[in-house]
């Protein structure tokens, strides 16, 4: 077992999180279910039901209705990490799993009511954040020959096209619902920021200027005027990690970055923000609280 396998196995055993909505206009939060484990990065099912998320490895459906979760049969795919997204149908669902033979993670996708996952990413590491509302594309973050970028890929396989080559990490890719832009986080000014960019990787533009924060994970609202996003302060986190166990913030601002606000204060990080979790009305978010076992 490496450093970071030891570092995941603390985390499993020792967070409780708290699975929880936060009302967008309010900033009222409503706890759902606690549970005495690990569990990361809530989707927003389009139907409005049920939310998805990853822990010990698999893919669990919550029943907002009934507070009970069923897992999802992914096969072999049995360590899948937060890197997962949901077809524009909700039909499937997109994962990140480390594989058996390296370890390293890779690009799959599988119905979402379970079946052989479907190889899309032979080269790793892969880390999915993006499906194009047309269906037709996925958008992720890569590391080849040692720079971390952006990457599209049919979402029936096939050869990947790059659309960033600043140095530095660039991830966190997502589609606007409109499908003209991407939005991604790139520490290429030397802090973490929120960037956007034309759907073909052109126009690249910086969208956030925090000065003393690190800013993760851009997801937009279902009609696109808003995002939301994860703002560690400076300081606390090297600009190119987002680790647990941090005092972060969920941050929204309009599309066109203005009237940034702080919508939840938190004990979280890694986990509680790295998908998108819009309602599919837009007035909530979903994410995950966390803190330590005593």
């Amino acid at each position: 077992m490496n450093v970071l396998q030891e570092k995941r196995l603390f985390q499993e055993r020792d967070a409780i999180s708290s699975l929880e909505t936060v009302d967008v206009a309010t900033g009222q939060c409503t706890v759902l279910k606690e549970f005495g484990h690990l569990i990361e990065a809530p989707n927003w099912l389009p139907t409005g039901d049920r939310l998805l998320y990853n822990a010990g490895g698999r893919l669990w459906l919550f029943d907002l209705a009934t507070g009970e979760s069923r897992q999802i049969d992914t096969g072999f795919a049995c360590r899948c990490n937060n890197d997962h997204v949901l077809s524009p149908d909700g039909r499937s669902v997109g994962l990140s799993q480390g594989t058996a033979e390296d370890g390293w993670s890779r690009v799959y996708t599988v119905p979402l009511e379970g079946g052989v996952p479907r190889l899309i990413t032979p080269i790793a590491p892969s880390y999915l954040h993006g499906w194009s509302p047309d269906g037709k594309t996925l958008a992720y973050c890569a590391e080849r020959n040692g720079e971390f970028d952006i990457y599209t890929i049919p979402v029936e396989g096939g050869e990947e096209t790059r659309l960033t080559d600043a140095p530095g990490l660039d991830d966190g890719p997502e589609y606007s619902p409109d499908g003209k832009h991407i939005w991604f986080n790139s520490v290429r000014s030397g802090l973490m920021q929120i960037w956007r960019m034309e759907a073909d990787g052109s126009q690249q533009t910086r969208m956030t200027w925090e000065e003393e924060s690190n800013c993760w994970f851009p997801h937009l609202s279902p009609d696109g005027s808003q995002v939301a996003y994860i703002a560690y302060k400076k300081g606390d986190v090297n600009p190119g990690d987002h680790p647990p166990h941090k005092n972060v913030e969920i941050r929204v601002m309009d599309a066109d970055g203005k009237n940034t606000r702080v919508l939840v204060r938190l004990f979280g990080g890694q986990g509680t923000l790295n998908v998108n979790s819009w309602s599919p009305c837009g007035k909530k978010l979903a994410f995950v609280r966390y803190r330590l076992k005593e």
